[in-house]
């Protein structure tokens, strides 16, 4: 199945910008953005990132501040925070023989930096390719990481799979089932997420008095260190 899946993938690959690099810092970034965000949200924001903060080093000497406000409207801000702290650690430390000794990096981060950008023979197992190898019932070398992505993305989806387009559908024994949703996505519209978010954005822009604020959810941001509240004022970390 593995030649099946590179032979398609060879045809029908998705060009983003991260592919082109293999920069582990660069694939890092791209990793951890696309954590639950769309990618044509990521690639404009993936450049314009790489653009301002080019090497580790260059985000380590940023503020908390500024890189909060370059993280806004890619969701999960603490994702942003967990970046920078990796990017400090990385500046004066080199990158760590066990990338989850990063903050915010996870086996499936690790091993995509791996594959990805250092070229080791390790698959990076989402939910996407989870998906894939037991729908199939074939486990794919590393080679097929990429390959594996774009399927799990663009044909073999999770509630309706669109089998007809799948280069390993001949041998697939899931070929031609549906799929019950494996749990709801929580709404955003009037969420305590929401509500954050709200918060965060208005603080972003200047800092604001507590009483001007929604405080329960003040308190969640500065918990999370987005935020710091000093005599009844409101302000992003510094």
């Amino acid at each position: 199945m593995d030649g099946l899946l590179l032979d398609w993938y060879g045809r029908t690959a998705r060009d983003l910008p991260w592919r082109h690099t293999r920069d582990p810092y660069a694939i890092l970034v791209s990793e951890v953005m696309l954590q639950q965000t769309q990618v044509d949200r990521v690639v404009p924001r993936w450049i314009a990132w790489l653009e301002r903060w080019p090497t580790p080093a260059d985000l380590a000497a940023a503020s908390p501040a500024d890189v909060i406000r370059a993280w806004q409207g890619l969701g999960y801000n603490r994702r942003g925070l967990s970046l920078h702290r990796a990017a400090q650690q990385i500046a004066a430390d080199g990158w760590p023989a066990d990338l989850t000794d990063l903050p915010g990096v996870g086996p499936y981060t690790a091993a995509a930096v791996r594959n990805f950008a250092l070229g080791e023979d390790v698959l990076p197992i989402d939910v996407n390719v989870e998906r894939i190898q037991e729908r199939s019932g074939h486990r794919f070398g590393s080679a097929c990481g990429q390959a594996l992505m774009d399927l799990g993305a663009t044909v073999c989806l999770a509630r309706v799979p669109r089998c007809e387009l799948c280069p390993l559908a001949q041998g697939c024994p899931s070929r031609g089932q549906r799929y019950e949703p494996a749990r709801k996505q929580s709404r955003f519209e009037g969420s305590f997420r929401q509500r954050r978010s709200a918060a965060l954005r208005l603080v972003a822009e200047q800092p604001r008095a507590l009483a001007e604020l929604d405080a329960e959810a003040v308190a969640a941001l500065e918990k999370d260190a987005l935020v710091r509240v000093c005599d009844g004022i409101v302000s992003l970390p510094e």
